[in-house]
């Protein structure tokens, strides 16, 4: 009897093992849930920039009013040359595209200099929501626009969209691991050439610029589903994973200027029950004095004022020499050339935006150097026209993408490595006004300079 009464305990033992559920390995979670954020941060960089770059591609088009009438849903993929101004060799418009680029980002401007002010009292959900309806919105307004006032009213809502939805995502990486920042540059990048090839593509396959807009009002669904639904709630942990050596290697530059205090936990963010993202208590790293934030800010020079610079001189060519940069011995149209030249130049910010893990720059301002040769390179090419093929643009167009492109994502993951953990959140809302301001400047500057090439005989 002892013998089969434990037989019976031996036979329910093992069909418990069968049935019941094998506990997940920690191992295991941790590395699904880093998966799921990395991918998340990924999508949201994509989205994010996605309203702001179809705007730019679409600045020809929506200053030369080159889009079907009534309910026509195809227009010609080769309209022919209309010259605005025929006294000039440049075919211009009568408004500089740079008057896209403004509105596209003076509203990203302010946002990025009020933002480390108070902003960050604003839990993100709200935050989040505002950007998606924005970006949709813009869509919408540019699709039904009339008039170039209008378009311009819906460009400044993808501004919003684009300047806030940074402001909060770059924030929003100091409370996840670090390789987060490398996952939002690349999706930044990823923004940048599928949002203009695909409105090249659309546009170029005879669909109108009005139904173009309309078929990308899922890239804001998108954001929206990828930030409440596909992030995890942030838990504490060690941010800086195979870096760490690195970072434990050198002094952290903004920690040895900042004014001694008591060290902070590693995370002190207030983790919800939802799965929503985290809304910041009292106690968050975004809770430093004045003297504290002019500091860090004070820290941060060294990366922003070389940001600054590769910004201005890429943003004075893409919205102020592209447009001048007119070849008539090809096949492609103005507005093709345009758009030609936008696509290749996301496509160079693409590659070098998700290169960190095989090529890493500490010295940024070597690419803004680089950047300001390319500028004065393209600049005498539009005075002298002594370029042959628009090819040989083609090329110099994707150079000066894959320089700016390196010089975001190298920035950014620097200023991670260097900041303290109570520092990250400020130092990442401060530090993207870089990008902004630089292309703020450059668009002030290409107005004029538009008005003077154009009306040269």
């Amino acid at each position: 009897m002892g013998g089969c009464a434990g037989s019976r305990r031996r036979l329910l033992d093992s069909e418990g093992e069968e049935t019941a559920p094998e506990p997940r390995s920690p191992l295991l979670d941790r590395q699904g849930a880093l998966w799921r954020n990395v991918m998340g941060f990924w999508l949201l960089g994509l989205c994010n920039n996605f309203s702001y770059v179809v705007m730019l591609s679409a600045a020809h088009d929506i200053l030369s009013h080159q889009r079907a009438s009534g309910n026509q849903s195809h227009v010609n993929p080769d309209p022919p040359l209309t010259p605005h101004n025929s006294s000039s060799r440049f075919d211009c418009n009568s408004v500089s595209t740079a008057a896209v680029l403004l509105a596209d980002i003076l509203p990203t401007l302010v946002i990025k200099l009020l933002a480390p002010l108070g902003l960050h009292l604003l839990p993100y959900s709200p935050r989040v929501l505002v950007s998606g309806i924005c970006a949709a919105g813009s869509f919408l307004l540019v699709a039904f626009s009339h008039s170039v006032g209008t378009s311009l009213c819906g460009v400044v809502l993808a501004s919003i969209s684009s300047g806030l939805g940074e402001v909060t995502f770059l924030s929003l990486t100091a409370f996840y691991p670090r390789a987060v920042i490398s996952w939002w540059s690349s999706g930044t990048g990823g923004a940048g050439l599928l949002g203009a090839l695909s409105y090249l593509g659309l546009t170029q396959a005879g669909l109108s610029p009005q139904h173009t807009l309309l078929s990308m009002l899922g890239v804001p669904a998108l954001l929206l589903a990828s930030y409440f639904c596909l992030l995890t709630p942030p838990e504490p942990q060690d941010p800086g994973g195979e870096e760490e050596a690195e970072t434990s290697a050198r002094q952290p530059l903004i920690d040895s200027e900042a004014p001694e205090s008591k060290p902070a936990p590693l995370c002190r963010v207030h983790v919800p029950a939802s799965p929503a993202l985290p809304s910041l208590p009292a106690d968050s790293k975004s809770n430093l004095s004045l003297l504290e934030r002019w500091t860090v800010f004070k820290g941060l020079l060294p990366y922003i004022v070389p940001l600054v610079v590769v910004y201005f001189a890429e943003y004075f060519i893409n919205q102020g020499l592209f447009e001048l940069l007119f070849f008539r011995n090809t096949s492609l149209s103005h507005a093709q050339q345009y758009r030609w030249y936008q696509m290749l130049y996301q496509a160079g910010v693409f590659v070098s935006r998700s290169s960190l893990r095989c090529c890493r720059i500490r010295f940024t301002w070597v690419l803004a150097l680089l950047q300001c040769l390319n500028l004065a390179f393209l600049l005498v090419d539009v005075w002298l026209s002594f370029l042959p093929s628009i090819y040989l643009v083609f090329l110099v167009v994707l150079y000066e993408g894959l320089l700016g492109g390196a010089a975001y994502v190298n920035t950014f993951h620097q200023i991670a490595l260097e900041t303290s953990d109570e520092h990250r959140e400020f130092a990442m809302a401060a530090a993207c006004i870089s990008d902004t301001f630089g292309i703020s400047l450059s668009g002030l500057l290409a107005l004029p300079l538009h008005d003077f090439l154009c009306n040269l005989s």
